[in-house]
């Protein structure tokens, strides 16, 4: 009898949990219930059963950098990286992009994205040099799509660019050519051969783009926690007490206060809840400008750059079934795990979207990271800033080798710089100056770059050092300084001109400055930027103040990299412009490291034995001449670049004990007190 009764109620148990099971509870539970952490594994947001629905809850230790992810069966074509592209095309260091002329005439759009891609380092004029053969398609979606070109080769080796979601006729073959387009659905989109573009809205920047629009990076407590996109636009938000879910209308609990803002184009949230419909996919960018965390609702479509680009350390994936479930779970979410997602949409955005040009240039590095294979960008300079498009791996693949990535990596720069000393059109010999540098404990070598219009002295005009001394004839440009010189053999570089004054305790003392911070630029003198209102333009200034932007390349320290962003990532156009205009060499300069860094330069104690500078006279400033436009420099560039990259401080580093009343015996760099 015992033994019916348990066989019953064991029956009955089974029974129940089935029809809990078919009912639908089974999710719920799957969700609420966290598994049991393993034994050292770090405690943090919990692990969830159902990974489907939160996918970018983990942590960042929890996840390898480079683990490869699984790959999905291409939908409908066989084509794929292997079968469908020659990479024994592909020579020399880089990708070499060949754009097909368009038959007919061509939109504004067009020129500018041409003009985008003859100025970068990509692209080639020959079609038998490219590894890469570029077809722009840039049609409206209600347009026909361009004539295939002559030498189509069945779509071998072909990229077809089309930045609007429209879909492609049934005339169009596309052969073997791979495809980059907006959205694309993820029922059409081949991982690994195609790539997804973002959607665009009308008018977005072709170059440079808005900065991130995030003020807060913690959410305030009375701060909006979510906000949802409406199909008639604009952003549907509710607060934090809400206990609704805010896209499903069969909801039975209170909503809460909510406000509907049609006009703004930016949400003010700390969560943007994203539906899963492709049209939906325009909204994903203002939540990213905003620093609105991405909550996709199961996204029917691929996200831009998912091969390169890792969205669980910026976005969230939730189940649009469980509405109620996700919206406690974005309540209890740490602040830890809110800055760190909050910061990546910033950092997403100013790197690969924030401009048509940045995402044209991905799209080309992201080939290009397939061709190079093993030696492309690993996955931390991909998602860490700067980004993959300011890392490139024809300097390195090691994040080490780079001047940004020494905190990530938890090392420390060691060793010694190398001077470089440039001579100008009627420079003499520098031997003081080799004398001062060479008696630095840390120097390695020192370099000059002869431009003079003089014949180069013999070698016994030079003086005798104990560091090896290298003479280098340049070709009589400002902007040789900056070029690749396979001489160096440091990666610290002390850049001088010929009629610079230092003393070797400044040499010791500015090197033992940039070492603590590899990714700036450390120097002496100093100019500041400004906006004059009257004028409605930029200008710079070398009066001696507080506040200061840019720091003169006659006496500063930076890292060697920069040599290889100067020579291989500016347009010729902003290079030319510095051989014109001496003086704009420096601006330039300043203009690059600040673009990388979105940082200031370090500035140092300088003595009266330093000849001051002075630069080209700039729009606003005061002077007897009226500016001609070839010398206003900080405009052209500041247009070339889509923004002004320049940012003020008003800190300086100064000795320890420098000029106090103490032991002369204490002090390390006592010279420096000298007048």
């Amino acid at each position: 009898m015992q033994s019916w009764k348990r066989k019953s109620l064991w029956l009955a148990l089974s029974a129940s949990w089935l029809l809990l099971i078919l009912l639908g509870v089974s999710p719920l539970l799957r969700l609420a219930v966290p598994s049991r952490p393993l034994p050292g594994a770090p405690q943090g947001w919990p692990r969830w059963l159902d990974t489907e629905l939160l996918l970018s809850f983990f942590q960042p230790g929890e996840l390898p950098e480079d683990v490869p992810r699984p790959s999905r069966a291409p939908c409908g074509s066989g084509c794929n990286w292997a079968a469908c592209f020659d990479t024994s095309q592909c020579r020399g260091g880089g990708l070499k992009v060949f754009v097909h002329p368009a038959p007919g005439p061509i939109s504004e759009t067009h020129r500018r994205i041409l003009a985008s891609i003859e100025g970068s380092r990509y692209h080639t004029f020959s079609p038998g040099e490219a590894c890469l053969l570029l077809f722009l398609s840039l049609d409206a979606p209600a347009g026909e799509p361009s004539p295939v070109p002559l030498q189509w080769n069945g779509g071998k080796n072909h990229l077809v660019l089309s930045l609007h979601p429209a879909p492609r006729p049934k005339t169009f073959q596309l052969g073997q050519a791979m495809v980059a387009e907006a959205s694309p659905t993820v029922d059409t989109f081949r991982p690994g051969f195609d790539v997804a573009l973002p959607l665009l809205p009308e008018g977005h920047p072709f170059r440079g783009g808005a900065p991130g629009q995030l003020q807060q990076h913690s959410p305030h407590p009375r701060e909006t926690l979510v906000a949802l996109a409406e199909e008639r636009g604009g952003w549907r938000t509710a607060g934090t007490d809400s206990s609704a879910c805010p896209w499903d209308g069969r909801c039975e609990q209170d909503p809460g206060p909510e406000q509907t803002h049609p006009g703004v184009t930016l949400p003010n949230a700390t969560f943007c809840l994203i539906p899963g419909h492709r049209s939906d996919a325009l909204r994903f960018l203002q939540a990213l400008q905003a620093g609105c965390i991405p909550v996709l609702l199961s996204p029917r479509w691929e996200l831009p750059f998912s091969e390169v680009i890792d969205w669980t350390k910026a976005a969230i994936i939730a189940d649009e079934r469980l509405p109620l479930q996700v919206l406690a779970a974005l309540q209890e979410m740490p602040p830890a795990r809110v800055l760190a997602l909050r910061q990546q949409t910033q950092f997403l955005w100013d790197a690969y979207f924030s401009s048509v040009e940045k995402i044209i240039h991905t799209t080309l590095e992201t080939i290009q990271d397939r061709v190079f294979g093993a030696s492309a960008h690993p996955s931390l300079m991909w998602n860490s800033p700067p980004g993959a498009l300011l890392a490139l791996p024809t300097f390195s693949t090691s994040p080490q080798d780079f001047p940004f990535y020494h905190l990530q990596q938890g090392s420390c720069l060691v060793g010694r710089f190398s001077a470089l000393i440039w001579v100008g059109a009627e420079g003499q010999p520098p031997l003081k100056l080799i004398q001062a540098v060479a008696g630095s404990q840390h120097c390695a070598q020192i370099l000059v770059l002869w431009s003079s219009e003089r014949p180069l002295p013999p070698r016994g005009k030079w003086p005798e050092t104990s560091v090896p001394l290298t003479v280098i004839e340049g070709h009589r440009k400002v902007s040789d300084r900056f070029f690749l010189h396979s001489a160096i053999s440091t990666d610290a570089i002390l850049s001088l001109d010929a009629h610079t004054s230092l003393s070797t305790s400044e040499v010791d003392f500015a090197f033992s400055v940039w070492q603590s911070f590899p990714e700036r630029m450390v120097g002496f003198l100093t100019w500041s930027h400004f906006w004059d209102k009257a004028r409605g333009s930029w200008g710079y200034t070398a009066e001696r103040a507080n506040e200061f932007s840019m720091v003169l390349t006659t006496a500063a320290f930076y890292h060697r990299y920069y040599h290889t962003l100067f020579t291989r990532s500016l347009p010729k156009a902003l290079r030319s412009l510095a051989d014109e205009a001496p003086t704009c060499v420096d601006v330039l300069m300043n203009f690059l490291v600040a673009a990388v860094t979105k940082l200031p330069p370090i500035k140092l104690p300088y003595g009266k034995q330093h000849q001051g500078a002075s630069p080209p006279p700039a729009s606003g400033s005061s002077g007897p001449k009226p500016q001609t436009p070839d010398l206003d420099c900080i405009n052209l560039m500041a247009a070339e670049f889509g923004h002004m990259p320049l940012v003020s401080s008003r800190l300086r580093l100064d000795p320890v004990l420098f000029k106090d009343p103490v032991s002369v015996l204490r002090k390390k760099y006592r010279s420096l007190e000298k007048p």
